[in-house]
Formats: structure tokens, sequence, C-alpha cells
């Protein structure tokens, strides 16, 4: 008996670890993982520990799977045309030009891949939303693919994803939720409950949550805005406690005891990043304006209000601490990555960090055991473009930059040690062998609030933390 078959048109963060686990678990299915990018397709084809995207367990998944059931391809028509399930796991950026610019969604690749979709088409296709998107994009889906191909019939699901970088290998082996959302026609339910036999081979039946699309689409922009609502409430405390005297550990462990609460997500730092916090609300905002609760967009854009504050503060009170001047003075950041287990750097708090410490005339030394020196020389380059600066003073900004593979060559002579990602190995450095390489007295800023005081038993030190 042929296996039956399942696309995935995008093959990055989302992608790639979904489709590897449910080829793990459904091997009835042959999954087929497309991407116009050819190095990114050839990545995955390519040395297991080198593929373009690193999440912990997703090695061993790739290696038990490629191949048997799990196919990587830039043949994207092929795949679809022998697909009936198509997952749509394509890039949903913030838009830069036009209505909504800064705010709403941009739907270009969504729309282009609708439009491909139904041109590359000859039958019955449940197109399964996994991109974070607004209300409404799965309607706008099907309307795209009705008018390039009005002789096949498509379904469209909503079905987010609610993985964590650093931990979705986990995340999908054993969710908290799985989230389904069909219209609530016969033939919505029909192909609603083919998407859910899918995640019933692992994932037990009260974890999935059935809704219409529009409660699909919403919950998951909710659920990102409520996690980086607590991030930005124990942040604007941590200031508080800095000026008073209180200390943000011992409250955020004193409000986490409430079971009402929990502890979760109470951790003070630089800031919150990645590639869906900030989009999502910013398109919450951009929701409510639309139909007119403008108290309410002006609530939600406040939780970005204050993680761009922060970042802002914990910037300066590095300079404070360095006299007041960062000029020709040499700063290690260690950490890039927005989170630990992840070489993702999207709206990281390390971006904004070396951004302004830059425009007041630091050398930026740069460690990250993941992040890839390419990728964070892009980054800088990025956001000065975003400054507007003209390519001559971007490129004297860059010269003093370096990006090192190894933390021992990355605080050689520095005066100042900030810790912006929480990965494992800062937490356990050795501090007195550090302080033989870097300027007295060295200089600690951290961002995490990970490492143990109890280690800095050296004079030499000064250390701050977050809220404390």
């Amino acid at each position: 008996m042929a296996k039956k078959e399942i696309c995935c048109i995008g093959a990055g963060y989302v992608g790639g670890p979904t489709m590897a686990v449910i080829a793990l678990k459904c091997p009835e299915y042959n999954v087929t993982v497309v991407d116009i990018n050819k190095d990114r397709i050839d990545a995955w084809n390519g040395d297991t520990k080198k593929l373009p995207v690193y999440e912990p367990g997703l090695k061993e998944i790739v290696e038990e799977t490629r191949e048997k059931n799990l196919f990587f391809s830039t043949n994207i028509d092929s795949a679809i045309e022998r697909s009936e399930i198509i997952f749509m796991a394509v890039n949903t950026p913030t838009k830069e030009h036009g209505e909504g610019k800064g705010m709403a969604t941009d739907l270009t690749y969504v729309e282009e891949c609708s439009k491909r979709i139904a041109m590359a088409s000859k039958s019955h296709k449940i197109i399964v939303e996994k991109s974070t998107a607004p209300i409404g994009t799965a309607e706008k889906i099907k309307e795209t693919l009705k008018a390039n191909n009005d002789n096949v019939d498509f379904e469209v699901i909503s079905n987010p994803e609610f993985l964590a970088e650093g931990s979705a290998v986990n995340d999908l082996l054993d969710p908290d939720r799985v989230l389904v959302g069909a219209n609530q026609t016969k033939s919505g339910i029909k192909a609603m409950n083919q998407i859910v036999e899918i995640y019933n081979n692992w994932i037990h039946k009260e974890k999935i949550i059935t809704t219409n699309l529009w409660s699909s689409e919403l919950s998951k922009l909710a659920s990102n805005a409520f996690l980086a609502q607590r991030v930005s409430s124990i942040n604007s405390l941590s200031s508080l406690c800095e000026e008073s005297g209180a200390n943000i550990l011992e409250v955020s462990r004193a409000v986490g005891a409430d079971s009402r609460i929990g502890n979760k997500f109470l951790e003070a730092s630089v800031g919150f990043g990645g590639s869906c916090f900030k989009k999502d609300i910013l398109n919450l905002v951009y929701l409510c304006q639309y139909y007119g609760l403008n108290e309410v967009a002006e609530y939600w854009h406040q939780v970005i209000k204050i993680n761009n504050h922060q970042k802002t503060r914990f910037s300066n009170r590095i300079i404070l601490e360095l006299g007041g001047t960062v000029k020709n003075k040499i700063i290690t950041l260690l950490g890039w990555a927005f989170k630990k287990d992840t070489n993702d750097s999207r709206e990281s708090a390390s971006i904004e960090v070396a951004n302004y410490l830059l425009n007041q005339g630091a050398i930026i030394n740069v460690y990250d055991p993941m992040v890839s020196s390419k990728l964070i020389y892009k980054d800088i380059e990025d956001i000065l473009n975003v400054n507007g600066l003209d390519s001559t003073k971007i490129k004297s900004i860059i010269n003093r930059v370096n990006v090192f593979d190894n933390i021992d060559q990355s605080i050689n002579k520095t005066c100042c040690v900030a810790v912006l990602t929480e990965w494992d190995v800062f937490k356990t450095l050795d501090w007195d062998k550090i302080s033989k390489f870097v300027e007295q007295p060295l200089f600690i800023a951290d961002g995490r609030n990970i490492i143990d005081q109890k280690l800095l038993n050296n004079k030499t030190y000064k250390y701050i933390s977050v809220g404390t």
C-alpha cells in the first residue's frame, strides 16, 4: 500500500522540526519539506551536525527518518501535486512599507505560496496554516487559492505552532496543547479531523483543542502577548528594585509562589527577543487599532515599549559603570542568540545593546557557541542600515566589531563582560582565570541573572545584574 503524502512549504525553524517529528511519529506518511532556498535544503540533506536549525534532539530525529519517510527538496510543484495535506510554514514578517507599516503582518510570502499551491494542484488539498498570521489570513488564503484555481476544492485549516526555540523538539513530542481551527462546515470539519488524526498518533486527544478559524488565529497572538506581557511586567519592576533596594529575584520568587500566578516567565532580564513576541504583539496592536479599540491597542503596545526601555536602560548602566563613556573601550558580549539552545538571533537583545554601545564609540567583542560570525556581522549591518547611516560610516562601525570562536579570545583586554544569552556554559565560567586576561577591575554586567555571585570571590570584580 502506497504511503500517504504530506508536503511542507518552508524549511525554517517551524517547518523543519515540525515535519521531522511528524515523520518520526507517522511512518505511514511520506513527509517532504520544500523551500526555494537551495542552500538551506542542501544543509538539511547534508551533515546532520550542521543542520540549518539547531535544536537539541533534532539531529537524532533527522538521522532516523531522512530518506526513509522524511525528504528535503527544492522541487516544490512536484511535492504539492502529489500531496493531499500541505503545511504552510513561510515567513510572516512585520510590514516595512504601506498601510500598517511597522505593525501589521506582511503576508507577501503567504500570498505567493498560496498562488503556487493553486497553480500546481490538480486534486483536493488541505492547506494547513502553520505560520503565525493575523485573524482572517486563512480566509484570504482560500480566496487566493480559488482565484487562481477554481477547478480544485481547497480546505484551509489553522494549526498555529507553539514552539519555544531551544526546546522545540520536546514541545513537539509532548506539547501543552495542539490547536486546530477550521470553518464549521461539513468539509471544514472533515479536513480538521484529518489533521487531528495525524497528531493522535502520539498526542492524547485531550490535549488537542478544536476551534473555528478566527479563534485559532487569535489564540496564537494572544498566547505570545500574554507571555511577553509577563516578561515586561517583571522587567518593569526590576528597575524599581534597583532604585529602592529591593531584590527582583526575591520578588519574583514571592510572586511566583502564588498559585494564581505561577513562576514561569518571571525572570528579569535585559529583555525578550525572538521572531514572535514583538511581531505578534505589534500585529495585535494593529488589529485593535483597526477595530477602533485604541485603549486596548495602547495597553498591548506598552509591553513593547517596556522591552525596548529595558535594553536601553541596561546599556546605559554599563556606560555609567564605566565612567560615563565607552569610547574606544573593549566590551565583550557573551551570547548573540536571543535565547539559549538556538542559533536564531532575530530580535536578540544583543543586537540592540551592541548597536547602542557602538554608537557611543565602544569596541565590541562577541562570542556565541552557536550563532555564526557571518550572521552576527549581518545583524549589525542590518540594524546600522535601519539607522540610516551611509556605507562609509557603517563600514567604520563594523570595523569596531570582533567575533570570536572561543571565550578566551573574546575577553582578552576587555574592561566589561556583558552576559546577554543564558547559555549554560556562561553559568560556570572561571572568573579568576578570566581576570588574568582583562583590564582591572573587571566589570561584569549580568543581563540574564545567571552568574553565581559566590564565584566572584575576588575584590577586583565589579558586578551588576538586573533588578538587584
